[in-house]
């Protein structure tokens, strides 16, 4: 479940790209610092986004930067930001990569998978020791909604409200006068997420007879489940964008309502191009009038 944060490259201006970019390479050598290449492998868009989102409301000064070679830009050093806050999104990164290799295991018994999370065992031990009231919060969701999909649950709003709580407690970085808003950003973004990722799973689950919440419900709507299941799409990102748009950012401001805005519905509308749907919504929602 991870990938579908991400920003809409068509609508950043040169320099945003740019900054962007210094914010996810500055989260790959945060993996590489406390992780080695086992951690930058888990490099996420999502987690660049919270590490953005941190960065953007804490930082009261511009972000330490730094420059590198690695091997994605072998000739040419490349700058990368430092922060806090890109550091904890790099365990946040580690702890659910870990927990996602120990689901597909459990789930489809993924071999390289579960060679992958015991070569993150021991940073996934540190790190939770260092989060344990944030990390028992996610394990308990996570074992919640083991046990709802195990017992084929086709109640949209709990299963992917075990998922929401997850990101709600990733999301929360502190106890502070922000903490309720970056949970319900957290929150309704997490239930965006595991809806979506089932969206695109569905057809594939279908296939090889897996639990998949929406396989019921596109039976029951027919030729309406498309749309229907558009509308909650637009209801999630509309509240978290709702909850954002709370926060006092100005730096990187543009950057974080492209994806918030507009980032957010390219995978959505990837997936109905390549399923080739007729009703393909290539206009993305402004949350901003919903």
């Amino acid at each position: 479940m991870f990938g579908y944060i991400i920003p809409n490259y068509d609508e950043l201006k040169v320099k945003e790209f740019k900054h962007y970019h210094e914010f996810y390479c500055g989260l790959c050598q945060s993996l590489k610092k406390y992780a080695g290449l086992r951690g930058q492998i888990s490099l996420t868009y999502d987690m660049t986004f919270l590490g953005l989102l941190l960065s953007s409301l804490y930082e009261d000064e511009p972000a330490d930067m730094s420059e590198c070679r690695c091997v994605a830009h072998p000739k040419k050093k490349h700058r990368y930001v430092i922060s806090e806050y890109i550091d904890y999104a790099a365990d946040m990164n580690v702890l659910m990569t870990y927990y996602k290799c120990m689901d597909d295991w459990n789930d489809e018994k993924k071999f390289l998978k579960v060679v992958y999370g015991k070569l993150l065992k021991k940073k996934e031990k540190s790190i939770a020791l260092r989060y344990e009231e944030k990390t028992n919060i996610i394990l308990e969701n996570l074992a919640s909604l083991y046990m709802a999909e195990k017992a084929q649950s086709q109640d949209l709003d709990e299963v992917s409200g075990y998922f929401g709580k997850i990101c709600e407690a990733i999301f929360e970085y502190k106890n502070d006068e922000w903490s309720e808003i970056l949970k319900k950003i957290g929150f309704y973004l997490g239930k965006f997420i595991y809806l979506l990722d089932a969206y695109e799973d569905m057809n594939e689950d279908e296939k090889k007879d897996c639990y998949n919440p929406l396989i019921r419900l596109k039976e029951q709507k027919r030729e309406k489940f498309d749309d229907y299941m558009h509308d909650i799409f637009v209801m999630m990102m509309s509240k978290a964008g709702r909850a954002y748009d709370r926060l006092p950012i100005v730096e990187n401001s543009g950057i974080l309502d492209n994806i918030i805005y507009s980032g957010v519905w390219q995978k959505y509308n990837r997936i109905l191009s390549a399923a080739d749907k007729d009703n393909l919504k290539t206009d993305n929602p402004d949350w901003r009038k919903i």
